[in-house]
C-alpha cells in the first residue's frame, strides 16, 4: 500500500484515536479544570496529527521533519500533561493507561519516521 495521503499514515490514524480519548477523559474533569489542564490536554493532543498532516503536504523533505518534530514534542508535552493528572488530587482517579499505551506507540513510530527521512535525506546520490 502506498502514501498518497497524510490519512494513509498509522501514525496520523493512531493520533486522530488519541484526539479523541483525550477529549473523553478530559470531559470527565471537574469543572475548574475546563481552562486549565483540560484544555492543554486537547491543545497538545490536537497538534500531533495537525503537525503530521501539514508537515506531509510540505514539498520539502526538512520542512517535513520540521513538523514531525514538532508533532513529536506536542506528544511529549501530553506525556508530561498525563503524568502531572496522575500526581494531582481529584485527576488521579482517572485510568490513562490505553491513552499512554497509544502515546508510547505514536512516539516511537514518529522517532521511526524522522530517523527514516533524516537518513533518506543524507543518500549519497550517484553522479550520472
Amino acid at each position: 500500500m502506498s502514501i498518497v495521503s497524510y490519512k494513509d499514515l498509522t501514525v496520523w490514524q493512531k493520533s486522530m484515536t488519541l484526539v479523541e480519548e483525550i477529549y473523553k477523559v478530559t470531559k470527565q474533569f471537574p469543572k475548574s479544570e475546563i481552562y486549565g489542564l483540560a484544555s492543554q490536554m486537547q491543545r497538545a493532543a490536537v497538534s500531533i496529527p495537525c503537525n503530521i498532516a501539514e508537515g506531509h503536504k510540505r514539498k520539502h523533505i526538512l520542512e517535513y521533519i520540521q513538523f514531525l518534530s514538532i508533532a513529536n514534542g506536542s506528544s511529549a508535552e501530553l506525556e508530561t500533561q498525563i503524568e502531572l493528572c496522575k500526581r494531582l488530587p481529584g485527576l488521579n482517579k482517572y485510568n490513562y493507561a490505553s491513552i499512554e499505551n497509544i502515546l508510547e506507540e505514536i512516539m516511537k513510530m514518529l522517532a521511526v519516521l524522522i530517523n527514516k527521512l533524516t537518513a533518506k535525506r543524507y543518500v549519497l546520490k550517484p553522479n550520472p
